[in-house]
């Protein structure tokens, strides 16, 4: 088995409140992005460092910023709109923002609050697709 990931983060884990509303809305934003979760179980489902489980009674829902890559400013309000219609709500549209020349970035709030944007930086290439791990 191999596995796909970057280089500073491991994994951030999500807890949702309502997993099956939290899966739909991912599940869409993925999409956009031209994403797909490849691995889940009962409760849970993981994309690269991204990992999101059902919340018990004894732990409270995450709350945290997520941004996630998209490959143009076309992705970003592709991203934007999916996720308003799998029930995430405006938290900054599509847009310029001053943080460095051609950052193009969309806001919203998941399910349970956390605040997630898609941000394409500009003209780019990259020196790889992803890491690739495998079991020595």
């Amino acid at each position: 088995m191999a596995w796909h990931t970057g280089r500073l983060i491991d994994h951030v884990h999500l807890r949702a409140r309502n997993f099956a509303n939290t899966r739909h809305f991912y599940t869409a934003v993925f999409a956009a992005l031209g994403l797909r979760i490849e691995q889940s179980g009962e409760g849970w489902f993981q994309l690269d460092e991204l990992f999101v489980d059902a919340a018990d009674a004894r732990s409270v829902p995450t709350h945290i910023h997520l941004a996630f890559q998209a490959r143009d400013r076309a992705m970003v309000d592709a991203f934007y709109q999916a996720a308003l219609v799998a029930g995430g709500r405006d938290n900054g549209p599509p847009g310029e923002r001053h943080y460095h020349p051609g950052y193009y970035g969309a806001f919203v709030l998941d399910p349970d609050g956390n605040s997630i944007e898609a941000v394409f930086h500009g003209p780019n290439r990259r020196s790889a697709a992803s890491v690739e791990i495998t079991p020595a």
